[in-house]
């Protein structure tokens, strides 16, 4: 953590504020055209920032955030000054920006917008000349936090990818590491119906000569990634082969894991995160940074690497949120989480029955969520997320029913959390877990905070 971290005054708190509204005026998150120039173009005019720190660069379809959170703190352990770009955010918009692990000062985030607006007001004039739509939301947050890290100044950015990989809007930077989580299937609207298009599309964000690490993967996906590696002269290695994660230990607030890297041995050493697939987080992690650091021929040192595991953290994901009852926070919003949540619930917690506070955004694979968690779920608290693309709680509902659960419908999240949390309340064999969408995921966390659900139920 930052020393001199300067809580901001009320006037800063607005400044940042109005730049997030300025930001939500333009096209939406979900608004992406396969092309990344018009980026490029505005980073030009600013004389390239993102060319003044070293880049590594994460893409895949789940995992991203927390594995992008585990390498920035592994970085920071060395006493690289770090940056970290990550989305979407829980809570504030200022978190999707980080620097030394702290989320961007208002203060530093307003200087950032002051200094690329006249350049946007530019670009636009050049794009409505050419008959094209204006810059969007997240080509100008990328652009924003480019600059702010360049400010800082960083030593080390970790950049996760918005969506897909070769035409994302953060692919105007230069990956020395490549890092690739699970790929599965998502957003096939945009980045294909099959993994090989979809994993086609992530390959884009490897660079010539670059080094590459990889998350095990389907046959189809590794090879497409060894094709891509080897035209642009990139090594790669893959989970499994090249690293791996030996073994996980339940431990008291998270895990031992024993990781054998790409230049070391790293016998149990703590994680504070829960879930093998955290561990497996770690692992990849462990290889980006050994790939950055040392260029893969230098372990990470023992005290350092101890450090950097330990302060990790990955909010929303496997988060206590509460006690007595237990209630714990997921942000799994596609099958390949919920999964990877269902094994975590059943192999890291003691509970004979959990309920499920489940809400969904309706472009998600609804059926595929609880076709995951079904199976270890007694009884679901249908809600909605707070957005307008949420999926109705009684159409949510009713496919409950129909994979033969039992469900309840609550319009809004306080609700459910209610009616949850007083169900587990009625047997210490009990548990909850809110899972579904990142949006209902940041709205749990502030609800938990604001009416302090680590006191415990009160009746």
């Amino acid at each position: 953590m930052s020393d001199d971290i300067i809580e901001s005054t009320p006037e800063e708190r607005r400044r940042a504020d109005r730049v997030y509204e300025t930001l939500l005026s333009r096209a939406g998150e979900r608004w992406v055209q396969p092309r990344m120039e018009r980026t490029a173009r505005v980073l030009e005019l600013l004389d390239d920032p993102q060319r003044t720190y070293r880049v590594i660069h994460v893409t895949g379809t789940n995992g991203k955030t927390s594995t992008s959170r585990i390498i920035e703190s592994l970085v920071r352990a060395h006493g690289l000054r770090t940056g970290l770009f990550t989305s979407p955010h829980l809570e504030r918009w200022t978190e999707r920006i980080r620097i030394d692990g702290e989320p961007i000062a208002d203060a530093a985030a307003a200087a950032a917008w002051d200094e690329i607006e006249p350049f946007v007001a530019i670009v636009d004039a050049e794009l409505e000349a050419k008959g094209e739509e204006p810059l969007t939301f997240f080509e100008l947050l990328t652009v924003l936090a480019f600059v702010a890290f360049a400010d800082a100044p960083i030593d080390v950015l970790v950049l996760e990818v918005g969506m897909g990989g070769a035409w994302d809007s953060t692919n105007t930077a230069d990956g020395d590491v490549a890092v690739f989580t699970p790929i599965d299937l998502d957003h096939a609207d945009r980045l294909g119906e099959t993994i090989t298009e979809i994993a086609t599309v992530k390959s884009g964000i490897i660079k010539d000569g670059a080094r590459v690490v990889s998350a095990r993967q389907s046959p189809e996906a590794e090879a497409v990634l060894r094709a891509v590696a080897a035209e642009k002269g990139a090594e790669i290695a893959f989970e499994g082969e090249g690293f791996a994660l030996v073994e996980d230990k339940l431990a008291v607030g998270g895990q031992l894991i024993t990781v054998k890297g790409l230049a070391g041995e790293y016998p149990e050493e703590y994680l504070p995160l829960y879930g093998r697939h955290q561990g497996a987080n770690a692992a990849l992690a462990i290889a980006a940074v050994e790939s950055l650091i040392g260029d893969a021929a230098q372990a990470v040192p023992g005290e350092i690497l101890t450090e950097g595991l330990a302060e990790a953290t990955s909010p929303g994901r496997l988060q206590l949120l509460g006690i007595e009852p237990t209630v714990l926070v997921d942000a799994a919003h596609n099958p390949h989480g919920a999964a990877a949540l269902a094994a975590a619930l059943k192999e890291s917690f003691d509970f004979d029955e959990w309920g499920l506070v489940l809400g969904v955004l309706g472009d998600k694979d609804a059926i595929g969520i609880l076709r995951e968690l079904g199976p270890i779920a007694a009884h679901v608290f249908a809600t909605a997320p707070d957005s307008d693309r949420a999926t109705d709680p009684d159409a949510l509902a009713d496919l409950v029913e129909s994979a033969g659960l039992r469900v309840t419908v609550h319009p809004a999240l306080a609700d459910a959390a209610d009616a949850a949390r007083e169900w587990a309340a009625g047997s210490p064999r009990r548990a909850v877990a809110i899972t579904g969408s990142v949006v209902l995921a940041g709205e749990a966390i502030s609800l938990a905070d604001d009416e302090d659900w680590k006191a415990g139920w009160r009746a």
